[in-house]
């Protein structure tokens, strides 16, 4: 990582110009910061660097100097050497970013996130049936600091499909809500869990806090009971969800093994069944429907 005037394309002063030019030398990747373009970043790394001037030279998070100290090492070979180092660390993240078809560098573990960006991320795969591989960055600092540089991408957590990245916690929900993400996943052959019945009830059971399973919709009920429950429902104020399981068979024979009750309608509080029509009515009579509701 070098901390330079300008950028590799327009060094903005002369030693900085330099030290670029001996990294190209040595054919070594390296990610830069322009710290003219801000200026805490600028007088704060003296202080942490203990190092006055620029440009500053790290390799994997540590020190190596400024532009006199660069050239003397190119010289004398030692900068080889310590980029030999640091090329076994890319190939030990090229292996550690190869290891899954979708690999999520982050904060912690997928069922014990140490930071929100991750958990987020972990969500969207999750929600979207990918299986993926992980690394907890917080266990290996090498690790942690070197793909900063290998990737040029600067926080955690980082997700890569098929060895490229992806981006951050912003990016990935942003391509989940556009469908970028699927397509993603889909171009680049990664196979996606097909939902099962049993994970599409629990889906379907929690769409709203308040779901009716019914024989028709709240607006045209196809049987007697169905209508007696959306009935109850609309008198007491209760804002609902509901679905047709005459429009699906699957959910209709899967519902009544799911929730071991054999008819219809059901009605579910937060993704908890309550009961059938006999059950809701008599829930109104003792005046607790709504509030066993909105509990």
């Amino acid at each position: 990582m070098l901390f330079m005037k300008g950028n590799p394309e327009a060094p903005q002063c002369g030693f900085s110009k330099k030290v670029v030019n001996i990294l190209k030398e040595e054919n070594v990747k390296f990610g830069t910061f322009d710290i003219l373009s801000d200026n805490e970043v600028r007088e704060g790394l003296k202080q942490f660097s203990n190092w006055p001037t620029f440009p500053q030279l790290y390799c994997q998070g540590e020190l190596l100097g400024g532009c006199d100290i660069a050239i003397a090492m190119h010289e004398s070979g030692e900068l080889k050497e310590v980029f030999s180092l640091s090329a076994t660390l890319d190939s030990r993240l090229e292996s550690l970013i190869n290891s899954s078809p979708v690999m999520l560098f982050m904060k912690g573990k997928p069922e014990e996130p140490k930071c929100g960006f991750s958990r987020k991320v972990v969500e969207i795969l999750k929600e979207e049936k990918v299986d993926f591989g992980s690394f907890d960055i917080l266990t290996d600092a090498e690790v942690r600091q070197g793909l900063k540089v290998y990737s040029n991408w600067s926080s955690y957590p980082q997700l890569y499909i098929k060895g490229e990245l992806i981006g951050g916690s912003d990016i990935v929900l942003e391509m989940q809500k556009s469908g970028e993400l699927r397509k993603v996943l889909s171009e680049k052959g990664v196979i996606i869990q097909k939902e099962t019945l049993e994970d599409r009830l629990k889906r379907l059971v929690s769409s709203s806090p308040v779901m009716l399973f019914m024989k028709g919709n709240p607006d045209a009920p196809k049987c007697g009971f169905s209508s007696k429950v959306v009935n109850a429902l609309k008198e007491e104020g209760v804002t609902f969800g509901s679905f047709d399981i005459l429009s699906d068979e699957e959910v209709r024979q899967g519902l009544k093994a799911f929730s071991n009750w054999p008819t219809f309608p059901q009605l579910y509080y937060k993704g908890e069944l309550v009961g059938g029509c006999d059950i809701v009515l008599e829930l109104r009579t003792d005046g607790a429907l709504k509030s066993t509701l909105s509990e």
